[in-house]
C-alpha cells in the first residue's frame, strides 16, 4: 500500500521524530548493549511528546500514536525488567515507523451527530470511530443501497469488510493478446465488446448471447448459452475480462472462438489493474453484488483505513512466530503480490493468510484460558461427601458393576466434586458406553451431600425415559425425582416446581424447560447436561446459575475430534469412557439400495420371528410433494398392510402429544409393539434391549453423527444386532472411480462417503474424525450451537498446528500477565473482549 513520503509531514512533527528516534535506535543497537547507559530515556521521550502535543494540533490518529509512545516511557525505569524494557522499545520503534511513514491526516469520519448524507462532516478535533464501530454505509462509494447487499454477506462495519476474505484466487497475471491465441489453449483475455446480439435458439428456446471482443490486436468471438442475466454485463463498449478455452469458430481456424468459463465486467480501464494482470481475489457473491465490486471496495478501504487497523497481537508474540503486521497481512491476503504461490493461496497457507488465522485462534485461546482460569479461581459453597452411604446402597441396588473405564471417569468426577472449585467437566463416550450410569453416581453423591441435582436432556421422550428408568433406583435410595418438561399439564407442573423450590424434590429430570424462569431450586449443587451439542453455551450457564456455583457435568455420545475439543470445549476438563460394557456385540451395518430391499426385509422378518423388535426411521413425518422422501405416517401404514402384516406396528414422531408418545414407548419397551416406525425423535437415549434391527430410510440424508446415534439404539444386549441403511446412492461409487462425476452429483458422492464410513466402523471416535474430514470444520456438528462463529481465516482441520501454537502462546502470555494489565496487552485485551466477552461469558474481565 503506498505511503506518503516523509517530506509531507508537518515540520514540527518531523523534527520531533528526529529527536526521539536517535536515542531509541541507539538503545536498540548491538542487541540492546547500550540500554543501560540511557538512564533518562523515559523522562526525555515523555517530555518530548508533551512538547509536540502542545506545539501543534494533529489529527486524532497521530495524537493517539503520540500518547501511546509516551505511555511506553512513563514508567520505563520504574521496576521494569530488561526484557520488558526491550519489548517497550520494539513497540516504540513500530510507532515511530508508523508516524514517519506520514499517514495522511484524513478528515475524521462518521459520528452519530453528523449529517448521514455527509460522510466527512465532522471537524478535525472531533472523535473518530474505530473500524469495528464504523458503519460500512459511510465508507466511500457504499451508501444505503449497497449496505443492504453487503449485509447479506455479513458485512456491517469497515472492519467486517476488511475481514471478508477471498475464498479462492485466479492467476490473471498473464493476459494474452488475441492475435497470439492458438486453438486448444486456455487463455485469459481483456478487451472491449465490439458487437453483441441476443437471440433465442429454436431448440428448447434457449437464450443465446453472442459477442465479439476487440483488444486492439484482433477480434475474438464468444457465445454464451442459457445465461440471459449476462446481457446486462456484455454490452457494446463494455470492457470485459474473459477466461476460457480457445476453439475453432464458424470459419474454422481463421475466426477463433472462446468457450468462456469466466466472464467479468471490469469497468473503466483505470480499474483493469485490480481485475486483471495480477493474482485476483474471488469473493462470495450475492445478487446485486459481485467480486469485481468487492475488489473495488476492499481496495478503497485498504487505501483509506488500512493504516487504522488495530494490531492486537503483542510485539513479542508476532516476533516469536514471525508474523506479518496486520495491515500487511490484510493487504497481501486481498491482493497477493506477484510471484505468490497459487497452490498455497488456494489452500489458505500463504504467509499472510496464516498470520490472520493465527490472530483468530490466538484471541480465542486467550479468551478460553481466561475463562478456564476464572472457573478454577471460583469457590463453591459446598464440598460433596465422597463417602456418602447412598453410594454404597446404589452399588448394591444395581445388577451390574461399573466397568473399569466408568470407575476411572467417576473417580475424576469425584475429585472435582470434593474440591473447593466448581466442576466444569465434559464426559464423552461412545453410544452405549454407560455415561448415564456414571452421571447417576454423581447425582447420588450430590444428593447424599444434602444438595439437589438437575438432569437436562434435549427431548421430552428422552426425559420421560430417564425419569421412568431412574425413578425406581432413586426412590429406593430415599430420593424423590420429578419430571419437568414443556408438555406437562399445568397442574402437575406447578406441583413439581413447588416441591423443587421447597427442597422436598431432590432430582429434577427434564428438557430445556428446566432453564425457564419459574423453575427454582432450594439448593442446586449439580447440573448434568446430556447430549451437550443440542444445547448452547448460554443454556448451560443458565442452568448452572440456578444454584450457587453449581458443579456442571456435560455429556456427549458423539465424540469430538481433539482439534475441535481444544476449541469448543477449551474451558472444560475432559473425561472419556473408552470401552463398552461386557457382553455387547458390535452392530453389523449393511448398505442396501432399492433393488436389494427384499433381502433387507428378510433380515427384519428373521429377527421378528425370533421375538426381537425393530426400528424403522424416516426423515419426515408426512410425505411432501416437494421432497420425495418416505414419511413415517404413510410408511407405518405400508409396513402394517403390505410388508409385515403379521406383526404389530407402532408410530412415534415429534408432533404427537406427550402422553401418546409415552404410551407408545411403554408399549414398545414392554414388547407389545414389534416394529416402531419413527422419525429422528428416537435419535438419543431410547433404550430397548430387545430391539436388534435399525432400518434407516433415505440414510444418505442424515449426517454421520445422527446415523451413529440412531445405530446406537440397537446393540444394547447380548444378541447380535443389525443396522440396515437404505439408500439410492450406491451407484455413485462407479462414477467416482471412473473419474467422471458430474458436478450435480458431488453431494451424492459425499453422502456415499458417509455411508461407507458407517459400514466400515462402529468406532465413534474414528467416525467423528471422518465426519470432520468430509464436512469440514465450519459445518461439523453445528458449531454455532456453542456460540462460536465461523472463522474468517482459520480452518480448524487445516490449521491444527496453528491452534497448538496459539494455545501455547496464549498460556505463556497469561502466565506473565494473568489479567492483561500491561500496556502492551491493552489492545489484545480489548480485541479479545470485543469478540468473545458475550459468547464465552467472560463477564467483566479485570
Amino acid at each position: 500500500m503506498p505511503r506518503c513520503p516523509t517530506n509531507v509531514l508537518p515540520e514540527p512533527l518531523h523534527a520531533f521524530l528526529q529527536r526521539v528516534t536517535r536515542p531509541i535506535e541507539f538503545a536498540c543497537r548491538d542487541s540492546y548493549a547500550h540500554l543501560g547507559t540511557l538512564a533518562n530515556l523515559g523522562p526525555f521521550v515523555s517530555a518530548q511528546v508533551i512538547d509536540a502535543l502542545t506545539e501543534r494540533t494533529y489529527s486524532r490518529t497521530i495524537e493517539s500514536d503520540l500518547l501511546l509512545l509516551r505511555e511506553l516511557f512513563v514508567d520505563f525505569h520504574a521496576g521494569l525488567t530488561t526484557d520488558q524494557q526491550r519489548e517497550r522499545l520494539m513497540q516504540a520503534r513500530e510507532l515511530l515507523i508508523r508516524l514517519q511513514t506520514g499517514r495522511p491526516e484524513k478528515q475524521p469520519r462518521y459520528e452519530e451527530s453528523a449529517d448521514p448524507t455527509s460522510y466527512h462532516a465532522q471537524s478535525v478535533n472531533q472523535a473518530v470511530r474505530p473500524l469495528w464501530e464504523f458503519p460500512i454505509q459511510f465508507a466511500k462509494g457504499v451508501g444505503p443501497k449497497r449496505t443492504l447487499l453487503l449485509q447479506r454477506l455479513g458485512v456491517k462495519t469497515v472492519e467486517e469488510a476488511l475481514w471478508t476474505l477471498p475464498w479462492r484466487y485466479e492467476d490473471r497475471s498473464k493476459i494474452f493478446a488475441i492475435k497470439d491465441l492458438l486453438p486448444g489453449m486456455t487463455a485469459t483475455v481483456c478487451g472491449v465488446v465490439a458487437e453483441a446480439t441476443s437471440t433465442r435458439s429454436r431448440f428448447r428456446r434457449m437464450a443465446v448471447l453472442e459477442a465479439v471482443i476487440d483488444d486492439g490486436s484482433g477480434r475474438l468471438q464468444i457465445v454464451l448459452f442459457n445465461q440471459p442475466y449476462m446481457e446486462d454485463v456484455i454490452k457494446t463498449g463494455t470492457r470485459l475480462f474473459l477466461v476460457g478455452r480457445i476453439v475453432a469458430g464458424h470459419r474454422g481456424w481463421h475466426r477463433l472462438r472462446m468457450d468462456v468459463t469466466h466472464c467479468e465486467g471490469i469497468g473503466e480501464e483505470t480499474e483493469t489493474t485490480l481485475h486483471a494482470g495480477r493474482i485476483v481475489p474471488i469473493y462470495h457473491e450475492t445478487k446485486g453484488w459481485n467480486s469485481r465490486q468487492m475488489r473495488v471496495l476492499i481496495r478503497t478501504l485498504l487505501d483509506e483505513f488500512g493504516g487504522d487497523c488495530e494490531e492486537v497481537l503483542p510485539v513479542r508474540v508476532r516476533a516469536r512466530h514471525r508474523l506479518l503486521p496486520i495491515q500487511q497481512a490484510l493487504e497481501q491476503t486481498h491482493f497477493p503480490p506477484a510471484g505468490t504461490d497459487m497452490a498455497l493461496l488456494d489452500k489458505g497457507l500463504s504467509v499472510a493468510q496464516r498470520r490472520l488465522a493465527f490472530e483468530e485462534l490466538f484471541l480465542l485461546q486467550t479468551a478460553l484460558a481466561i475463562r478456564r482460569r476464572r472457573v478454577k479461581e471460583e469457590q463453591k459453597a459446598v464440598r460433596f461427601d465422597p463417602h456418602t452411604p447412598l453410594l454404597n446402597r446404589l452399588s448394591r441396588l444395581l445388577p451390574f458393576r461399573l466397568t473399569s473405564a466408568q470407575e476411572r471417569v467417576f473417580g475424576e468426577i469425584q475429585a472435582d466434586m470434593v474440591s473447593s472449585r466448581p466442576m466444569n467437566r465434559l464426559l464423552q463416550g461412545d453410544v452405549g458406553s454407560g455415561k448415564t450410569m456414571v452421571a447417576v453416581h454423581a447425582i447420588v453423591m450430590a444428593c447424599g451431600s444434602g444438595c439437589q441435582a438437575a438432569f437436562m436432556v434435549p427431548t421430552e421422550i428422552l426425559a420421560e425415559q430417564h425419569f421412568t428408568n431412574l425413578k425406581p433406583i432413586l426412590e429406593a435410595l430415599g430420593l424423590r425425582p420429578i419430571l419437568v418438561t414443556g408438555g406437562r399439564r399445568s397442574k402437575g407442573r406447578a406441583e413439581a416446581l413447588r416441591m423443587l423450590q421447597a427442597g422436598t424434590a431432590h432430582v429434577a429430570i427434564g428438557t430445556h424447560a428446566l432453564i425457564q424462569q419459574d423453575v427454582r431450586f432450594a439448593n442446586l449443587g449439580l447440573a448434568v447436561i446430556d447430549e451437550q451439542h443440542k444445547f448452547g453455551v448460554l443454556q448451560r450457564k443458565t442452568l448452572r446459575d440456578k444454584g450457587y456455583q453449581a458443579d456442571v457435568l456435560v455429556m456427549t455420545a458423539t465424540p469430538i475430534p481433539r482439534t475441535l475439543a481444544m476449541t469448543v470445549y477449551g474451558d472444560l476438563d475432559v473425561s472419556t469412557i473408552d470401552g463398552l460394557p461386557p457382553g455387547r456385540r458390535p452392530v453389523r451395518t449393511w448398505l442396501f439400495d432399492d433393488a436389494l430391499r427384499g433381502r433387507a426385509w428378510q433380515i427384519v422378518r428373521d429377527e421378528l420371528k425370533a421375538h426381537r423388535q425393530a426400528y424403522f426411521v424416516y426423515p419426515l413425518v408426512e410425505e411432501s410433494e416437494k421432497v420425495d422422501l418416505k414419511a413415517a405416517l404413510q410408511a407405518a401404514d405400508r409396513l402394517q398392510n403390505e410388508e409385515f402384516p403379521q406383526f404389530r406396528i407402532g408410530l412415534l414422531h415429534g408432533r404427537m402429544a406427550s402422553a401418546e408418545k409415552e404410551r407408545t414407548m411403554k408399549a414398545f419397551k414392554a414388547g407389545e409393539i414389534d416394529i416402531l416406525a419413527a422419525t429422528t425423535v428416537i435419535e438419543v437415549g431410547v433404550d430397548v434391549p430387545n430391539a436388534t434391527v435399525m432400518v434407516i430410510e433415505h440414510a444418505d440424508r442424515f449426517g454421520i453423527a445422527q446415523l451413529h446415534q440412531l445405530r446406537g439404539r440397537v446393540g444394547r444386549s447380548a444378541h447380535q444386532s443389525y443396522c440396515l441403511l437404505m439408500s439410492s446412492t450406491t451407484g455413485c461409487r462407479r462414477a467416482t472411480r471412473a473419474g467422471r462425476l458430474p458436478a450435480e452429483e458431488q453431494e451424492t458422492s459425499i453422502a456415499r462417503q458417509r455411508l461407507d464410513a458407517m459400514v466400515k466402523s462402529n468406532d465413534g471416535f474414528m467416525m467423528a474424525e471422518e465426519d470432520l474430514r468430509i464436512r469440514g470444520p465450519g459445518e461439523w456438528f453445528g458449531l454455532r450451537q456453542w456460540g462460536l462463529p465461523e472463522f474468517k481465516a482459520a480452518n480448524l482441520l487445516r490449521d491444527a498446528d496453528l491452534l497448538q501454537q496459539a494455545r501455547r502462546a496464549a498460556s505463556a502470555l497469561l502466565e506473565e500477565d494473568p489479567h492483561l494489565h500491561a500496556p502492551q496487552h491493552r489492545m489484545l485485551k480489548a480485541g479479545m473482549l470485543r469478540r468473545w466477552q458475550a459468547k464465552l461469558d467472560l463477564g467483566s474481565v479485570s
